[in-house]
């Protein structure tokens, strides 16, 4: 429906209302054909005023009035093969409908424009980057894909444009179907700005993702991964990355579902090093190793730390080597004794090798000159005591192998032996020391035995011993005690003894009397503690406190009807007893039929 409205005084505003005015009739008059290349003049009206003025508000509040912002988003639904100017319209009118869009703060109509228009104008857009997404993929010509690429770009410019000005929009987008199809695909390029997308619309509103569904944010996680995954393309994994780093900044349950269910992510992140964002890929793996923000702020503390210790220790030791001029002297020093030393032992170790090559010449030297002596003392020798000379030269050869040959064999069973030899060795220091220890115990019994040899009492000492004793028992007389008197203390003390062993008996069985009737009323507390109430009183919970015992039944009734007769009774007879003990109550007052 097309509304009508008064036109502005100013001529400026007054050209333009009539223009808008003008076009929106002949779009409720045109066929849904036409519609979309009569929209196409809202690019021409919209340059004529100056950009953010006063005059472009009140234009665009003039489109909205008059519906043809409302056509602009309904036209975008429809398919631009047929119609004049094919896709290229549908892009233009994309940016006309941003255009109008941002910026505009409608006075009438507000809940409507919030509520229905944008969240439609967001939809349609989207839909027309599906469409365009589809048809690129299709296409087969270069020239082609090129344009409807060029095409995407612009309508997702357009998208992205609207959302940075109504940030309100980015839930609803976010939450889309149509969003995570575009997002869906394995298209190098179209990914790539998709990825971009979605990077710019978290960057203007982060705190979109508390409201986010889980379901929503694990899908985007799983396409992003599958992009890592899947393509080497620098511009992607730059995108992804940075994507994921925000999320996981900003929202910590995100961060703690990549911890617990992307268990491989972390090889396939380091697989992206070297490519040109190395900062935002190690920011990354440190969260993800850390768990949460904190972590990484707490292993940063410790980085910090460490570095400020090294540099503390490193200003010490350069501190400690300026006090003492003498170390590096001392460390030239060393190193050139080291250095001395070295080379006396690849001299010494020359000389020997030398000295076992002379002793080699000067054996085989020694043994051709023993073999020529031979040689001539033969020739000396008789023809008919050569074989005499011969077997006697054979017999000490043999002696001399032999000997050599055991020397060998002896040295070779010595390491063998040396174990045995050793306990052999052992076990004589010990006996030794042992039987030196007996030795000094004998030597120091037999001088005990020797110290203690004495003679014996002479007789004169003997009587000095015995004089005085007699001299003590004199000055200290043992007072004479009857024998009647004796065997009178002697029984006083058993009847005491049998007194106090009776006494502590009776004592005895007090006590244990008197601990089973304590241990008997704890037990008759916890069960009348725990006794229930007499509506939830079963026939289990009335044997608990019957008594099996005849006397102690009568005597419990007895009390039971002496009570009940007492409070039964007359209240001139209860004058004074508030205070009475109930077992005290006389039973001559009591009822004889009652108590039967």
């Amino acid at each position: 429906m097309l509304c009508s409205r008064p036109v502005a005084t100013d001529h400026l505003g007054e050209e333009v209302n009539s223009q808008i005015f003008n076009l929106a009739a002949e779009v409720a008059e045109s066929s849904n054909d036409k519609i979309p290349i009569l929209l196409l003049k809202l690019k021409e009206i919209l340059k004529e005023p100056p950009v953010e003025s006063k005059e472009q508000q009140k234009l665009k509040e003039d489109i909205y009035y008059y519906d043809l912002i409302q056509y602009c988003i309904l036209v975008l639904k429809q398919d631009y093969h047929n119609i004049p100017g094919s896709w290229s319209t549908a892009v233009d009118l994309a940016e006309i409908v941003s255009t109008v869009c941002v910026g505009l703060n409608p006075k009438e109509d507000v809940e409507e424009f919030y509520g229905k228009v944008l969240p439609s104008a967001a939809d349609n857009l989207m839909l027309l980057a599906r469409r365009l997404q589809v048809r690129f993929l299709q296409a087969v010509e270069n020239d082609v894909k090129q344009d409807f690429l060029r095409c995407f770009l612009n309508v997702t410019n357009s998208l992205c444009w609207l959302l940075s000005d109504h940030i309100e929009l980015i839930q609803h987008v976010l939450q889309s179907d149509r969003l995570l199809q575009l997002l869906l695909t394995d298209d190098v390029e179209t990914g790539a700005v998709m990825v971009s997308i979605l990077l710019g619309i978290l960057q203007v509103n982060r705190t979109v993702l508390f409201s986010m569904e889980e379901k929503n944010v694990r899908i985007i996680l799983d396409e992003l991964i599958y992009k890592l995954f899947a393509t080497t393309n620098p511009v992607i994994g730059n995108t992804s990355i940075k994507l994921m780093l925000l999320i996981a900044e900003t929202h910590p349950p995100t961060l703690k579902i990549l911890c617990n269910d992307y268990k491989g992510l972390r090889p396939l992140l380091k697989q992206w090093t070297g490519r040109g964002f190395d900062k935002e890929l190690n920011h990354l793996l440190e969260l993800l190793y850390a768990g949460s923000t904190q972590g990484v702020s707490q292993q940063k503390f410790h980085r910090s730390a460490c570095l400020i210790q090294a540099a503390w220790r490193a200003y010490q030791i350069r501190k400690r080597v300026k006090s003492l001029p003498k170390v590096v002297t001392t460390l030239q020093r060393s190193f050139r004794a080291k250095r001395e030393r070295e080379i006396q032992q690849l001299e010494k170790r020359r000389e020997e090798e030398e000295l076992k090559h002379l002793l080699q010449l000067r054996r085989h030297r020694a043994l051709r000159e023993f073999q020529q002596r031979q040689l001539s003392l033969l020739e000396l020798v008789p023809a008919s005591e050569v074989n005499k000379y011969l077997q006697e030269e054979r017999e000490r050869s043999a002696l001399i192998i032999q000997k050599v040959w055991r020397g060998h064999s002896l040295r070779k069973d010595f390491d063998k032996r040396k174990q045995a030899l050793k306990e052999f060795k052992a076990a004589v220091v010990i006996q030794r020391a042992v039987l030196k220890f007996l030795k000094k115990r004998q030597n120091l019994r037999m001088r005990i035995m020797l110290w203690q040899g004495s003679t014996g009492l002479t007789d004169t000492r003997r009587l000095e011993l015995r004089a005085k004793v007699d001299a003590y028992a004199k000055l200290h007389p043992v007072p004479q005690v009857s024998e009647e008197t004796t065997k009178e203390r002697h029984s006083q003390a058993q009847e005491m003894l049998g007194q106090y062993l009776m006494k502590r008996n009776l004592e005895r069985k007090s006590e244990q009397r008197q601990e089973a009737l304590l241990a008997q009323i704890s037990t008759d507390i916890e069960l009348l503690m725990n006794a229930p109430g007499l509506k939830e009183a079963t026939e289990m919970d009335v044997e608990v406190f019957s008594s099996r015992s005849g006397p102690i039944t009568a005597k419990a009734r007895q009390s039971h009807n002496t009570m009940l007769q007492h409070t039964w009774g007359p209240w001139w007879k209860k004058l004074g007893d508030e205070f009475q003990d109930p077992e005290m109550i006389y039973t001559e007052d009591m009822d004889i039929d009652l108590m039967l």
